[in-house]
Formats: C-alpha cells, structure tokens, sequence
C-alpha cells in the first residue's frame, strides 16, 4: 500500500499526519526525555515559538472578518454559551468521577479542559468542509480566544476547590497576555506590511502552528517522563481516562446541537457553532498551562487535554467527511 493510500484509509477515521506526529512525539519524549540544560534550551525556545505563534494569528486575521462575525450575535453568543459555561459545568461534575480512579491531577486536568477557549484552525476547517459559516466560525473561535486569554485562568482559579493543591499565581494572567494577547495585537498592528506575505506563504504558518503544539508536548511530557509519569498512568489508568473524554465530547456535541436550535439558527451557522463549541485549544491550553502550573504534575494536568483533543479532531473529521458527503448528494 503506498503512502498516500495509507493516509487516505487513516483519513477516513480522523487520523491525519498532525494527529500521528502527536503520538510520535508523546513516544519520542518517553524514550528520550529533555533533561538539565536540554531542557532549559527547550523551555526558552517554545516561550519564543508560542508568542511567534500567536503574532501570525493576529496578523492572519482581517478586522472585516471580525466585524462581520459580530454582528451575528446569536452564533457568537450561543459558542461563547457552549465554552465558557456549559464545558465548565460538564467538566466540574466528571472531574469527582475521574478522581475515583485517576490522579488528583487528572482530575484537575479534567476541570482545566472545560475552561479553555475554543480551537481555531479545525473549527474553521471543518466548518468549511461541512458547508458551514466559515465567516462566523472564524470570528466565534478568534473571539473565544482573545476573551480565554483572560477568562480561562480566572475561571479555573474560581472553580478549583480551595485547599486541593492546585491553585494558581495571580500574576499568571498578566504573563498569559505577555506570551499570547500582546502578540497578538502586535500582528494585527503589523498586518498591512504582512498579510500578502502570508497569503502567498502559508506552509511556514502551518509549521510554525503545528509545531509550536509539538514542542509544548515534547517539553510537557519530557518533565513527566522524568518525574515518573508513566509510573502513575498505566493502561487501565488511560483507558478510563479515553472513556471519559468521549463522554465529556458527546456530551458537549449534543448540547452544541441543541443550542443551535434553541438559538433558531440556520444550517450553517449551527455547523460553526458545533466544531467551534464543542472544541479546546491545544494551542492555546498547552503555553498557559505551564505559566499556571509552574513547579506542579503540569505532564498530569495536560494529558486529558492532550487525549480530548486528539479525539475532538477524529470525531470532527468523521462528521465533517459525511457533511460534506450528504452535500455532494444535495
């Protein structure tokens, strides 16, 4: 079988060379962690490559879209609904259950899902895909996380019981705006000089993207490694683990599709508001989880992200596939 058609196959089940390079990495970090100056080097690298990140996403992103995505007030609205109230309250009531078999950080990790913004690039694409409103999805996912920035860290800190170990520094909201959101700004400053350079050069932006993602999990999972992750998360340990994210994602799936009804949207807009509600952010998640977690089981508090992410893009890739398929028979 050549490559492309092995691809093709892995396709047809959500898996794409992102999704492999993940778990390659996860493997890679595992039999040859970063350690001592290595790993120092490392840290100081991905801080630059997260704020190069978000730089690219300012200055990407046209303030036209933004404007027109606002004015669809019910979408914004009804994604903002999904991410910032719905996840959390789904989160904070499978966060004891996962506790009875997992890791307090786990648990916490399970919490810290619920409270993160909304992904950006796999929302829009699959919104494309699935026939969508693109326009909307791109200002819904924008929006969620230029408002997570701030609201993400502040509702962790007021969700997280007192007492559990696992609080975080007040001054970590102003380094999250630090390495994300004045980055940001600073791109969409420099966006006339940029934009039709990124256009015409988009593989350096997906490398930059993608591999900001690998760099925090290679880092994140070294500092396990070393700390004896995987003495504490055997098998059966991640396999309750995996059933809990797809509980926690069909259920937020379901309640993005009733949203959008309630909310009287049409077809394509209740196609944004499901990938854009009912997705976190890796991107976004991975940098801001180690300036809140600093010094604590950051590699323990990531892995549920790292797995709802993983499934979120399989089972999204799935349903855009027959989206797009049901459209092609219209």
């Amino acid at each position: 079988m050549s490559l492309r058609r092995a691809e093709a196959v892995l396709a047809r089940f959500g898996l794409d060379r992102y999704m492999l390079l993940l778990v390659l990495t996860v493997a890679g970090a595992t039999v040859l962690p970063a350690r001592g100056d290595a790993a120092a080097v490392l840290s100081h690298l991905t801080h630059w490559v997260v704020a190069l990140l978000f730089f690219l996403y300012g200055a990407k992103l046209t303030t036209a879209t933004i404007l027109a995505g606002l004015t669809n007030w019910r979408l914004q609205l009804a994604v903002l609904a999904l991410t910032f109230v719905l996840f959390p309250v789904l989160a904070l009531a499978l966060k004891p259950v996962s506790m009875l078999w997992l890791p307090a950080a786990v648990g916490v990790g399970f919490l810290y899902i619920g409270c993160m913004p909304s992904t950006v690039q796999s929302s829009i694409a699959f919104t494309a895909v699935s026939g969508g409103n693109v326009a909307g999805a791109v200002c819904a996912a924008s929006m969620s996380n230029l408002i997570g920035v701030v609201l993400s860290p502040l509702l962790f800190a007021w969700l997280i019981p007192q007492g559990s170990g696992y609080g975080i520094d007040p001054g970590a909201v102003w380094k999250i705006v630090q390495q994300i959101l004045l980055p940001f700004a600073g791109g969409q400053l420099c966006r006339p000089l940029l934009a039709g350079l990124l256009n015409r050069y988009r593989t350096p932006t997906i490398i930059v993207d993608r591999g900001s993602i690998l760099l925090i999990v290679y880092a994140a999972f070294s500092a396990g490694v070393v700390n004896g992750i995987w003495q504490v998360i055997g098998a059966g340990s991640l396999a309750i683990l995996v059933a809990l994210c797809l509980v926690l994602l069909a259920a937020v799936m379901g309640g993005a599709m009733l949203v959008g009804r309630a909310a009287g949207l049409d077809r394509a807009d209740g196609v944004a508001v499901l990938y854009c509600g009912s997705t976190k952010s890796l991107a976004t998640g991975l940098p801001m989880a180690g300036i809140l977690f600093a010094g604590q089981d950051i590699s323990l508090i990531i892995l549920p992200l790292m797995l709802f992410h993983l499934l979120q893009l399989g089972a999204c890739a799935i349903i855009a596939q027959r989206m797009a398929r049901r459209l092609d028979l219209r």
